[in-house]
């Protein structure tokens, strides 16, 4: 690779198809979020059993576990670079925001690809009704996005501990907090079956904290990524 030669579309572009060709080749973050999701669902819906539990703690037990499986698989993106040693060749080839936005492109695919597989299984299973669809996905794919924003940036702090999943969990959380309240809020509004109005307030958290994250990113992620 030459040094910085491409634009930054081109090197977004090359960065993540590199990420998924090697996430194919392995299948280690996917593996591990499809499992984690899939083991925490079977597990709940059977501790559950037949007792009937409100909307709010079913969009509770969503949100949980969406936070916990990109907590064990989305951290993968930096600490691989670090293991297999490509990391110097990223700084060589390409500026540091374009590597944050292929990995943020990429961990968003993942998390979006996890969601479609079991988010129907979650609500087959814990015998989910939902009233309102279409703000029920827009309230996922907004929390997704203020989730790998923020996951992202995470993991390349945490990159170089050694104790790379409990501090993932310990840093992620309480950054996290606030747009998991949101995300519930607005999940169970659209499991009653309540209009987009009613979660306006959840909705505009969902939208300005991906963005702000986002902004921070692109400020911290060079300090960051060259430290």
């Amino acid at each position: 690779m030459e040094r910085r030669s491409s634009s930054f579309p081109a090197a977004v572009a090359a960065i993540l198809i590199k990420d998924i060709t090697s996430e194919f080749r392995n299948r280690y973050a996917i593996n591990t979020l499809i499992m984690f999701s899939l083991v925490t669902v079977t597990v709940i819906s059977i501790s559950i059993g037949q007792f009937n539990i409100s909307d709010e703690m079913r969009a509770a037990f969503l949100w949980i576990i969406i936070f916990f499986s990109s907590v064990s698989g989305l951290g993968q993106s930096f600490i691989k670079e670090e293991e297999t040693g490509t990391v110097l060749a990223l700084r060589l080839y390409s500026n540091a925001i374009a590597v944050f936005a292929s990995k943020f492109i990429f961990n968003t695919i993942l998390l979006l690809f996890l969601e479609l597989i079991f988010i129907p299984l979650f609500f087959i299973l814990l015998s989910v009704e939902c009233g309102n669809l279409m703000l029920l996905i827009l309230v996922i794919f907004l929390g997704s996005i203020g989730l790998t924003g923020a996951t992202t940036l995470i993991a390349a702090i945490i990159s170089k501990a050694s104790v790379k999943g409990a501090l993932f969990a310990v840093l992620s959380f309480p950054i996290l907090l606030p747009l998991l309240i949101a995300a519930i809020g607005g999940t169970e509004t659209s499991l009653t079956g309540g209009t987009t109005m009613e979660a306006i307030g959840d909705l505009k958290l969902l939208i300005s904290y991906p963005v702000i994250m986002l902004i921070a990113s692109v400020y911290l992620f060079e300090y960051i990524w060259i430290e």
